[in-house]
């Protein structure tokens, strides 16, 4: 069973170039021009409507929304949905994995930028865990063990 969440971005009437959609994306500040002109090459510009769905996470203007394009099977395990119309930046992520391969300095500076946003969503999403159900898990933060499994009395 896919897990839904919504998505919301702000929207925009004013359609600007795809490369410079690519090189303000916040996701994307501080990669050289060549690093810009690769996504810019497999980046499409594209639009949602509203869309209803179950909320994990919400996410806004600037948000990095998948990354299973990055690991086998490149399949998505999540989907989003949209709250409101929103316009959003898309990468082809067969053509993107090449440029990665072929430029290193590429693929380690996306990798490492999905790396903080992916454990930024792992801790939040430790942390609603530990919220929703604290009987569960009794966990040792200095060794980060798991002590026991079992529902405490």
């Amino acid at each position: 069973m896919k897990k839904k969440a919504k998505i919301k971005m702000n929207t925009t009437t004013e359609i600007e170039p795809l490369a410079t959609r690519v090189a303000l994306h916040p996701f994307l500040a501080g990669m050289n021009r060549t690093q810009l002109a690769l996504l810019t090459d497999c980046a499409m510009a594209t639009h949602f409507k509203k869309g209803e769905a179950t909320v994990i996470e919400a996410s806004g203007p600037g948000d990095l929304l998948g990354w299973s394009w990055m690991f086998p099977p490149y399949v998505w395990q999540f989907t989003a949905r949209a709250i409101e119309p929103t316009t959003a930046l898309f990468f082809y992520g067969t053509i993107l994995r090449e440029y990665c391969e072929k430029d290193h300095s590429l693929g380690y500076e996306l990798f490492k930028r999905m790396s903080a946003v992916m454990m930024k969503r792992l801790q939040a999403a430790r942390k609603q865990m530990r919220c929703l159900h604290p009987q569960v898990a009794l966990v040792n933060r200095r060794s980060n063990r798991l002590l026991s499994i079992r529902q405490r009395t």
